[in-house]
């Protein structure tokens, strides 16, 4: 069965949340448009600053049709 990439990426992106599960961090991803999605990213790090959460962008990645996948994450401890 032929592979693209996409599913290479998917198949390590699953194996890279697994990996984490138990770090310490809470993530959430969402598929947005462009705009939208850098809004969002805006809006979770002015809830969450990344002094006091640590949080980051995980992932960032452009799907067809121009929507953005992304993960970002945030330590479930400074609650």
């Amino acid at each position: 069965m032929p592979r693209t990439p996409r599913d290479l990426a998917d198949r390590m992106a699953a194996r890279r949340r697994q990996a984490k599960a138990d770090d310490g961090f809470d993530r959430e991803t969402f598929t947005q448009p462009r705009e939208q999605a850098r809004q969002t990213a805006r809006a979770f790090l002015d809830r969450w600053p990344a002094a006091a959460y640590m949080t980051a962008v995980e992932s960032w990645r452009e799907l067809p049709g121009g929507e953005i996948k992304f993960t970002m994450k945030r330590l479930k401890s400074a609650d």
